[in-house]
C-alpha cells in the first residue's frame, strides 16, 4: 500500500522528535567527556580559546543544517610561504619577487626560503 503526503510528514515528525531525544542524551555524554578532560589536563579558557574581549561561545550548528557561505572574492591578507634572511616575504601567489628569484639563482631551493 502507498504511503500518503501526509503519513509521510507525520512519520518525518516522529523520526525528527526522535533524533531531538537522542542528540540530546549523546550531547550530555560529550559534554562530560570533555569536562573530564579539562580537569585531568588542567585546560584553561585561553587553552580553549575563549578568552578575551570579543570571547563568546556559540552553540554548533547540527551536521547537515548549515547555510553555504560565499568565499571572499579577495582575502585581505595572505600568510606567507616563504621567507629569506632579510625579512622579505613571499605568499607563492602571484609573479615570484626579485628577492625569490636570486636566492634562487644563487643556489637556494623554496624549501630552503619556506616560512
Amino acid at each position: 500500500m502507498a504511503k500518503t503526503y501526509l503519513q509521510v510528514q507525520q512519520q518525518i515528525a516522529q523520526l525528527q522528535a526522535q533524533a531531538d531525544v537522542l542528540r540530546k542524551k549523546e550531547a550530555a555524554g560529550v559534554l562530560a567527556r570533555i569536562k573530564e578532560a579539562i580537569a585531568v589536563y588542567g585546560f584553561t579558557a585561553e587553552d580553549l580559546g575563549v578568552t578575551g574581549r570579543n570571547a563568546s561561545i556559540k552553540a554548533a550548528k547540527p551536521v547537515g543544517r548549515t547555510k553555504a557561505t560565499k568565499a571572499k572574492a579577495h582575502p585581505t591578507a595572505s600568510i606567507p610561504k616563504f621567507k629569506d634572511d632579510n625579512g622579505n616575504v613571499w605568499s607563492g601567489r602571484g609573479p615570484r619577487p626579485a628577492w625569490f628569484k636570486a636566492a634562487l639563482e644563487s643556489g637556494k631551493t623554496p624549501a630552503e626560503l619556506a616560512a
